[in-house]
């Protein structure tokens, strides 16, 4: 799904223009990169949550000239599944066992 199927996924959910779906999801997005810019941890109940990993400074290489170069620490963000789309995606909760 893009960013333009879900806008008009939206609009016809919604009953709602297209431009009003497309400003509902440009913010939410923009609200979503801020708080991950600020470091704050996203939680979407059901869905999942975003965080910034903190990855350290390490000597890598170029692999077109194999020269050494320096990589700058560096933060990413990372999306970790929440249960119940998990389950969802499965068919339902894991059994044990």
């Amino acid at each position: 799904m893009t960013k333009a199927d879900l806008i008009n996924l939206i609009s016809e959910k919604a009953g709602i223009t297209r431009v009003k779906a497309e400003t509902v999801v440009n913010t939410i997005f923009d609200s979503m990169v801020e708080a991950l810019m600020r470091d704050d941890r996203i939680e979407i109940r059901g869905f999942g949550s975003f965080v910034n990993r903190q990855y350290g400074a390490y000597k890598g290489r170029n692999p077109r000239t194999g020269e050494i170069i320096n990589v700058d620490e560096k933060k990413l963000p990372f999306f970790k599944v929440g249960k119940e789309l998990k389950e969802d995606i499965n068919g339902g909760p894991e059994e044990k066992g």
